[in-house]
């Protein structure tokens, strides 16, 4: 895949979650976004041990990795609406507007973790990836 913004981005989120799932399908197919990388975070279990070694908890948030940095829970969804310019999903067009404020992503985003636990404990999915 060609790198226009010399930019690596990689979106890991948890699969199980309905509400992850959907705005990770959104961000592949509807972002136009060329330089990102997609990851279901129960199906890259190496990845997410590695990471939560480091600190970052999938379970309390998606994790985005931007070259060699590392965004985690709001900071890691705002930071992706921040990539997103004219998406064709108005979905997306209006989730990426709430989520590139700052202060938007702080005041929702545990509503969002919160959301996620209960859709897994729902389906009767485990919370946890690993």
């Amino acid at each position: 895949m060609e790198n226009v913004m010399n930019t690596n981005l990689t979106f890991i989120y948890d699969g199980e979650c309905p509400f992850c799932n959907h705005f990770a399908e959104l961000l592949e197919l509807k972002s136009k976004l060329n330089n990102i990388s997609i990851l279901d975070g129960r199906k890259n279990p190496k990845i997410i041990k590695s990471l939560l070694d480091k600190g970052y908890d999938i379970d309390k948030g998606a994790i985005l990795l931007k070259n060699d940095d590392i965004f985690h829970g709001a900071e890691a969804i705002n930071r992706i609406c921040n990539q997103i310019n004219n998406p064709s999903s108005k979905l997306l067009t209006l989730l990426s507007n709430i989520f590139k404020s700052d202060k938007r992503t702080n005041l929702f985003f545990p509503f969002l973790v919160r959301a996620r636990r209960f859709a897994l404990i729902s389906k009767g999915v485990p919370t946890s990836l690993i």
